[in-house]
């Protein structure tokens, strides 16, 4: 059989940062984590964490052991979650290195930001800190994959990731977002831009996910996609899929099923090798190709992503409004049910909104820092990455001393703080609060309260200079998320069914979920690290607030409910 078949699995797990610990610029960050112990099954095994980015870490062990049996498989792991995992669990990360030699890696963005929605400057940087950092995981392949965070995607983007790569990439995608133009591009190398596309089979993907199909129906449904035409012709084929690595945990027995499903296709003659390893190989020509294989131009999609509300598209492939709040096609914003409740996502709309002025507003604070020492901000930007990210690249062997890091400040350590906030700030846009339908969430919380803590250290920085009062008005705008509502007029925005920006649905929508706090998450996180930092007349901006609702618990995310929570209530955070 000329059918090939690959799979890749996503890992990515943000810290449960409640609070980032002082510090000068000149190390890694240390951070207060979240108390609030958690369990999950795995086959006869319970994994137990202090809190579910432990537990999600611990389960790794298991899951390279089993992977190891494998191969076919393609695995990114997010930079972050990469070195947590070298800082709490050394064996697993030892595991996964070893794994890594015959899985492929794929390369992706630190922090999981959605790279399109973030300016330009940042997604270059991001995309040079992606390349460092996996350098001693991709070695010399010329073609490798690349994975961009949700997999939202524009040609932009596209091409400006291409401009810092020094080989051939392939974005692995969802067939929901390609737009195939002749039937014969299905399974086959097709290019975009300067790379190569390949979009998972998302019905397949879902069904092992989601455990909507037995081994044997799995295996059924994949022989399924076989391709007479190219079965004749004697030419290779890939079908792919793709899934969180998460969805190995989804119950007791995904672990085992996923290698019977594997096994289950060897014994039908089906080779498995990964897409970047395929697309290699037709390239090479140690594969057949079809007449222009390699050279089909395969459109793809502006802003589609991998995981948005189906149901809401108007064209049968997605988009990202998932995170957005409202839908890309007409700006209309919508709700969602949550446990049988009708939750606005209009917050989402003031969230994204926010978080870019905060963006804006750091940026411009360190790059005019950075100005004034007359540094190199791009070049010394990247090469921060080896403060933040130092036990990872010492592990390595590549240089960390601040020697390397500040030769483009020509040595000043006056850039290391401004490094430290750039960072912290890039920590705080991990895409995850926006995926979640509810706002009162560990995520969000922990993007909010790595954000202030950025904008406070740059207040710092800048005490005495008028740009301090920027910094001050940014945080506000945290404190007083509430009142966007009027600020920003969202009143006036279309809606899907017409109740969903009336300010009724935004208060709903921003109510809290725990008995401990009479403030919304932004609001609570901004306070949990004001209450703390703010330092002399800079203490009048909380005096004003309860601050014994400035608690760092939230709600509990809905796809986590299958953990088993000690507080099963609210995700709580236990004060040591």
């Amino acid at each position: 059989m000329f059918m090939k078949y690959a799979h890749h699995f996503h890992a990515y797990q943000p810290g449960d940062v409640v609070y980032v610990e002082d510090g000068d610029g000149s190390g890694p960050i240390e951070y207060e984590e979240r108390k609030s112990p958690v369990a999950i099954r795995i086959g006869d095994e319970e994994v137990r964490g202090e809190n579910w980015t432990r537990a999600m870490l611990y389960s790794y062990e298991r899951i390279s052991d089993v992977l190891s049996l494998l191969k076919g498989v393609s695995v990114d792991i997010e930079p972050f979650t990469f070195l947590m995992l070298l800082r709490y669990r050394r064996r697993a990360f030892e595991r996964t290195l070893e794994l890594l030699k015959t899985l492929d890696a794929v390369p992706t963005v630190p922090f999981h930001p959605i790279m399109p929605h973030l300016d330009e400057f940042e997604q270059k940087i991001l995309a040079r800190v992606s390349f460092d950092f996996y350098a001693p995981l991709i070695g010399d392949k010329s073609v490798i994959g690349y994975w961009l965070p949700e997999a939202v995607i524009t040609r932009r983007t596209v091409q400006l990731i291409e401009s810092l790569a020094d080989r051939k990439l392939v974005f692995l995608l969802d067939e929901r977002q390609l737009l195939y133009d002749f039937p014969q591009a299905k399974y086959s190398c097709n290019r975009y831009s300067n790379s190569f596309v390949f979009g998972r089979e998302w019905g397949l993907s879902d069904a092992f996910a989601f455990n909507t199909l037995d081994v044997p129906g799995l295996v059924n449904e994949t022989l399924s996609r076989r391709d007479d035409y190219k079965e004749n012709l004697g030419v290779p084929y890939l079908v792919f899929t793709a899934s969180d690595l998460e969805s190995l945990l989804g119950n007791p027995a995904q672990l085992e099923r996923f290698v019977a499903w594997m096994e289950g296709l060897e014994r039908n003659g089906v080779e498995r090798i990964s897409a970047p390893s395929f697309v290699w190989k037709k390239l090479s020509g140690e594969f057949k190709r079809l007449k222009g294989e390699c050279s089909f131009e395969m459109p793809v999609k502006e802003f589609s992503s991998w995981s948005d509300y189906l149901d809401l598209s108007l064209d049968g492939k997605t988009s990202d409004s998932r995170w957005l709040g409202y839908r890309r096609a007409d700006g209309r914003v919508f709700a969602r049910e949550v446990n049988g409740r009708k939750i606005s996502q209009l917050w989402k709309v003031a969230f994204t909104r926010l978080f870019s002025e905060l963006n804006r507003t750091v940026r411009l604070g360190v790059l005019k820092g950075l100005k004034e020492l007359n540094a190199d901000p791009e070049e010394f930007l990247v090469r921060y990455a080896r403060v933040f990210f130092r036990d990872y690249y010492d592990y390595f062997g590549l240089s960390t001393s601040l020697n390397y890091v500040l030769e483009p400040a020509d040595g000043d350590r006056d850039a290391l703080p401004l490094g430290r906030a750039y960072y912290l700030m890039l920590l705080a846009n991990h895409s995850c609060p926006r995926f979640w339908e509810n706002l009162d969430t560990r995520v969000a919380f922990s993007n909010v309260s790595v954000m202030a803590k950025a904008l406070i250290e740059l207040m710092r920085y800048f005490e005495g200079s008028e740009l301090q009062s920027l910094f001050i008005g940014a945080y506000l705008k945290m404190l007083r998320f509430d009142d966007l509502y009027h600020v920003w007029n969202l009143s006036v925005m279309p809606s899907i069914e017409g109740w969903e920006t009336g300010e009724e649905a935004w208060r709903e929508a921003l109510k809290p979920e725990v008995p401990t706090s009479g403030y919304n998450v932004v609001t609570r996180a901004a306070l949990y690290v004001g209450k703390r930092d703010l330092w002399g007349d800079l203490r009048s901006l909380v005096e004003g607030y309860n601050l014994e609702w400035a608690t760092a618990d939230t709600g509990h995310i809905p796809g986590e409910r299958h953990g088993l929570w000690e507080n099963s209530e609210y995700c709580e955070h236990r004060r040591r």
